[in-house]
């Protein structure tokens, strides 16, 4: 299973990635934003996970991108948002799940879990 990681901070998210890769996932991470577009055109991902504080895009943004570049890859967004806020500004992107602003193993098997449920 393909996943993509868009993320500025990949060394923080290293217990995230490894857990991710233990599950069963190929890992590709991407810098920013135009880099995932590039890249879920080329690949096609199973998943997007978004980190919040891209430098050249707002994650909910890019989520929207990848649905109308195809909207048959599944997205998480990491993000430091109350729930209230998050459903707010993800209202009608499909989002899978939010992830905690530092997503750690734990959050990676839970993410793939609810990932096998739907996928």
């Amino acid at each position: 299973m393909e996943i993509l990681l868009v993320t500025a901070r990949p060394r923080v998210l290293t217990d995230f990635t490894a857990a991710l890769a233990a599950g069963g996932a190929h890992v590709t991470i991407a810098p920013d934003a135009a880099t995932a577009l590039e890249s879920a055109a080329a690949g096609r991902p199973v998943l997007c996970v978004v980190d919040e504080n891209l430098p050249d895009l707002e994650p909910f943004t890019l989520v929207a991108r990848l649905m109308q570049q195809n909207a048959l890859i599944f997205t998480a967004v990491v993000s430091g948002l109350s729930e209230a806020d998050f459903h707010e500004a993800g209202e009608g992107l499909g989002i899978l799940k939010r992830l905690p602003p530092t997503p750690d193993a734990a959050a990676a098997k839970d993410l793939l879990a609810t990932l096998a449920t739907v996928a």
